[in-house]
């Protein structure tokens, strides 16, 4: 994932930051009251490769035979190596590797919502693709069989609200916000919700999260500069929407490859770092490749395990 351009500054201040660890068992909460659990994949970055290939057969083995199954799968984007800057055959190898690897066979129901990896021709500016069909975002909205780039879905007692982060911008490939349409959707969506209902807010690239502040060199003259494409730049905007509803409990994310806990107002932000760790050659980091195993309670509580898997 290359992220090193589009600069912008950004503070953050952050409580009950943690860096979450890698398990190699995944613990449960047994005194309260848990109403499920799901697996969360994030940044697989499929590609025609034997060692993908392998990669994921021993990452759907692990979740496939766990006792202790998860209801779902939620899948936070950058399905696929590259789309922003590749032609349309390279692109159209990855989804077919996608498929083959991944889809076809995931026993597993599966939500999903897009990356800025998955958005096809934003980085190639210089070439007349804007009228294809399947230019931008409409090639993982297929797919992915999105109808829309963002929805809501409950289960079990909680709603998921999965947003489309990636947003074009003339001076880089893609930022992270989003646009008005979309937040007034965001706006109302909450305000039709249950105030009873615990809500879990879902976007490839983090709203909040402090392992930005560690991805690459980020201090410039002596000042914290963190990428718009990191890390949302209208944060604030939605810290401020968030805050005008209490039953706004969590919110999970991938996009940067490391993986930490950031809670701010009431809302736990996890950022859950990526099934292909360093693009499928080791770790990014401190960290392997990995998944997430998150139960969900009553209480509107959730609780996270990185599972890190060898392959």
């Amino acid at each position: 994932m290359k992220r090193r351009n589009f600069l912008g500054a950004l503070g953050t201040s952050a409580l009950g930051l943690s860096i979450l660890s890698c398990e190699t068992t995944v613990k449960t909460d047994q005194s309260k009251d848990r109403l499920f659990r799901i697996a969360h994949l994030t940044d697989m970055h499929i590609f025609e490769s034997e060692k993908v290939a392998r990669g994921m057969k021993q990452l759907l083995k692990e979740i496939h035979e766990m006792e202790d199954k998860p209801d779902f799968v939620l899948n936070t984007g950058d399905n696929i190596m590259d789309a922003l800057k590749h032609s349309k055959e390279e692109v159209e190898q990855q989804w077919n590797a996608w498929t083959r690897y991944y889809k076809n066979e995931l026993e597993y129901p599966l939500y999903s919502c897009i990356g800025n990896h998955d958005v096809w021709g934003w980085g190639l500016k210089d070439q007349p693709i804007q009228n294809d069909p399947l230019f931008g975002k409409a090639w993982a909205m297929k797919m992915l069989e999105l109808e829309e780039r963002f929805y809501a879905f409950e289960h079990k007692g909680w709603k998921f609200i999965c947003l489309d982060s990636p947003a074009p911008v003339e001076t880089a490939s893609y930022t992270a916000q989003l646009d008005d349409t979309q937040f007034q959707w965001l706006e109302k969506e909450l305000e039709h919700t249950k105030a009873s209902t615990p809500i879990c807010i879902v976007s490839h690239i983090p709203i909040l999260s402090a392992s930005v502040f560690y991805d690459g060199d980020n201090v410039k003259d002596g000042q914290w500069q963190v990428p718009g494409a990191w890390m949302h730049t209208d944060s604030k905007k939605l810290k401020e929407l968030f805050y005008k509803y209490p039953n706004v409990k969590a919110a999970l994310s991938g996009h940067v490859h490391l993986a930490d806990k950031t809670e701010y107002l009431g809302v736990h932000y996890h950022c859950n770092g990526a099934a292909c760790g360093g693009w499928w050659d080791g770790s990014y980091q401190e960290f392997g490749p990995a998944y997430a195993i998150i139960d969900f309670y009553a209480d509107g509580s959730i609780n996270t395990n990185l599972i890190q898997y060898k392959f």
